[in-house]
């Protein structure tokens, strides 16, 4: 199977194992050919060929390039892999979001597997539509093999705010790992706000998920607190299986993050997230 059907049929199992998301009309997957609203000279194409430069259609119906621009990590210099010499892909994922007061439009582009790396490529990139299409950044947000926009996509932490939500991830036939960056945006610049590590799996004796949710609170400031909560389930199965099934328990590891006025950061009030991500690597 080419990795492009591969990832598309991992984005069909994902969302009928994981969740079925409420808000996915936020995001959208205009074919790359049309045009930008509000810019009829503009396609999705053009802005596409700001990160990729030779990005063209072909017979096939997907959207072939080479190598992007060159372009940071979203988690550091010390993160990711270099990007495929070329890659394919029969859309972007766009969404429209607020950043520092003004409208800003945001892609995704799941470019493949890196050549040099376990994570895949791929490019999230910001562009101001609000006169002539400018890219204003672009970074490579793979920490796993492929990368989406994960429900709810985005938070809207303000009036002229909104936080990212990504994910990566990869399945065998009985585990599943899924990692959650937050993403700002400050300075028409992306920027890591925290990571986020969740593991499934499924055995003969018990399944265990661990399903994220986001609560935004809004206390009249500025930059409101955001509550996340990872819900950690286990569920005996009613299989005939050599190991007895462990009871069913169920428990919510919380964090809630403040805005810190001194760092213009978001803060978590406890380490309860990385606990729960070392507690997690030791069931791998």
């Amino acid at each position: 199977m080419k990795p492009v059907l591969l990832r598309l049929a991992l984005a069909l199992v994902l969302l009928s194992w994981h969740w079925m998301p409420a808000g996915a009309e936020e995001v959208t997957f205009p074919d790359l050919g049309s045009a930008v609203p509000g810019h009829s000279d503009v396609t999705y194409l053009d802005l596409g060929r700001m990160v990729i430069p030779d990005m063209a259609s072909n017979a096939d119906g997907f959207y072939h390039g080479t190598l992007p621009i060159e372009m940071r990590h979203i988690a550091g210099p010390d993160s990711g892999g270099s990007p495929p010499e070329a890659s394919s892909l029969p859309s972007a994922a766009v969404l429209a979001i607020k950043a520092g007061g003004k409208d800003r439009v945001a892609m995704l582009f799941d470019l493949g597997d890196s050549p040099d790396s376990a994570e895949g490529y791929a490019v999230l990139a910001l562009y101001d539509l609000t006169g002539k299409p400018a890219l204003l950044d672009a970074v490579n947000v793979a920490v796993d093999r492929s990368t989406y926009f994960r429900e709810p996509n985005k938070l809207s932490v303000g009036p002229g705010d909104d936080v990212l939500i990504t994910m990566s991830t990869h399945f065998n036939s009985s585990q599943g790992y899924v990692i959650t960056p937050l993403i700002m945006v400050r300075n028409d610049k992306f920027e890591l706000m925290d990571m986020i590590y969740t593991f499934d799996e499924r055995l003969c004796a018990y399944s265990r998920k661990q399903d994220i949710a986001f609560h935004v609170i809004g206390d009249g400031q500025a930059h409101a607190a955001i509550k996340m909560t990872v819900t950690d389930a286990t569920v005996p199965s009613e299989e005939s299986c050599d190991d007895a099934p462990p009871e069913a328990s169920s428990k919510d590891i919380s964090v809630t993050y403040r805005w810190n006025r001194q760092t213009s950061r978001y803060v978590a009030d406890s380490d309860a997230i990385k606990r729960l991500s070392a507690e997690n690597e030791k069931r791998f």
